[in-house]
């Protein structure tokens, strides 16, 4: 018993001791943030370890639907190219600047299907990685789009660099049955005639931060910087008024989002190209801050 109680207090001693050095160190400013010092290579495998086993146990329920479908494979080609080829380069095609400036680096994913399951790729793409750069395209890409991207990622070991360019230049499109080409693929994002859902306030407080409202306005709720560009949304629900020139209805609010110019020429509160969908999420949860 004499010894079970030293090595709990040795373990709450060293503990303390250890919090204390860490106070210190980022009290005093010691901890280097600048993007030119990298972490230590310990520091980055344990997130590294960190972020897989997280990945893995939120994916495991996902049903992935068929990778080899030439269709599929043919809009995420397209999708690749508008959304993820800045970052993560491809065959015989480097990463953009600031992909390769980021810290963590987003490395090419030409050996992803090697580390990474379908379902936890979807996962990925569609929930991104916190503290990474790695954005969520939730609300940038449908879920047929996600998959789409994921299918032409499994893809990318069979692919040379001539594969790569022509089925990400728009030369390559779906064969139809008669051996004929198809159309390339259009543009990605969300169909403008995509049919709406009922608003959900829960996923509204998540396409905020989406959309970067948190960085110009404090919202309960949502984590950001005590930033003083726009105003605090704090009590938006109780607010009669929108930026002075709407009635305060779920209604307007989705309005205000999506036709902001147009409401109010000349404002600052710039046109955030929010969706039908995510503008009604948005209003339901600005409508539960009293």
């Amino acid at each position: 018993m004499g010894t079970l109680k030293t090595v709990t207090l040795t373990l709450a001693v060293a503990a303390a001791l250890g919090a204390a050095v860490g106070a210190v160190v980022l009290q005093a400013g010691l901890y280097d943030v600048g993007a030119t010092k990298q972490h230590f290579q310990s520091v980055y495998a344990l997130l590294e370890h960190a972020m897989h086993r997280s990945v893995r146990l939120r994916a495991r329920g996902v049903e992935a639907p068929a990778m080899d479908d030439p269709a599929r494979i043919a809009r995420g080609a397209a999708c690749y190219q508008q959304k993820c080829v800045q970052c993560h380069g491809g065959p015989g095609v480097a990463q953009g600047e600031i992909g390769r400036s980021m810290q963590p680096l987003p490395g090419p994913l030409v050996d992803a299907r090697r580390r990474w399951e379908p379902r936890e790729l979807y996962w990925i793409t569609r929930h991104g990685i916190k503290m990474s750069g790695m954005p969520a395209w939730e609300h940038r890409l449908s879920d047929a789009e996600l998959w789409a991207v994921v299918a032409f990622v499994d893809t990318l070991p069979t692919l040379t660099p001539e594969r790569y360019a022509a089925m990400t230049g728009g030369r390559w499109a779906v064969t139809s049955d008669d051996g004929q080409p198809g159309a390339a693929p259009g543009a990605c994002g969300p169909a403008a005639d995509a049919p709406l859902r009922v608003a959900d306030a829960a996923r509204g407080q998540r396409a905020l931060t989406q959309y970067a409202c948190n960085a110009c306005h404090t919202i309960p709720g949502v984590t950001g910087s005590q930033v003083q560009v726009g105003p605090p949304l704090a009590g938006m629900g109780r607010r009669t008024r929108i930026a002075g020139v709407l009635d305060h209805t779920p209604e307007g609010m989705v309005r205000w989002l999506r036709e902001t110019r147009a409401v109010k020429p000349g404002t600052a509160m710039p046109q955030m190209g929010v969706t039908e969908q995510d503008a009604r999420d948005i209003a339901a949860y600005l409508q539960t801050l009293r």
